[in-house]
């Protein structure tokens, strides 16, 4: 099976999460991504659009979110790249701790790992990467 590459570039306006889902969908569907793992990808890839918008670029809508999908064999690489400052993900407070399950935000990088096999973020000079990768 041969590489097979998306990308999309969306304003950084939550708005445009809808056309990320969408483009998922449609390439769900084309790479037949078994129908009982699309909903909890939709959620790790939200999660990770929602963080580079609102996190990362401050909803500034003159910023960009940039996502690659690249398909090989049985695995589905996202990464997904704003135009932020980066941050610590080690400093991020464990959502499932008492003190912290009633709080607001803070659950989204958990939630790609507990639906991702891999996550990773690489802290560029023009934003942060996230990476999520999927076997199927």
């Amino acid at each position: 099976m041969e590489t097979q590459n998306y990308h999309l570039e969306i304003k950084s306006d939550p708005n445009n999460l809808i056309v990320v889902e969408e483009f998922f969908n449609q390439i769900a569907v084309e790479i037949n991504l078994p129908a009982k793992r699309i909903p909890e990808l939709m959620v790790a890839l939200t999660e990770a659009i929602t963080n580079a918008i609102i996190h990362a670029n401050k909803k500034d809508p003159s910023k960009m979110v940039y996502i690659d999908f690249i398909v090989e064999e049985k695995m589905l690489t996202i990464k997904v790249k704003d135009e932020g400052n980066g941050f610590d993900p080690s400093v991020i407070p464990d959502p499932t701790q008492p003190e912290n399950l009633f709080r607001d935000s803070g659950r989204g990088v958990y939630l790609m790992k507990v639906y991702c096999d891999e996550v990773y973020h690489n802290i560029t000079p023009t934003g942060t990467e996230t990476i999520l990768k999927i076997s199927f």
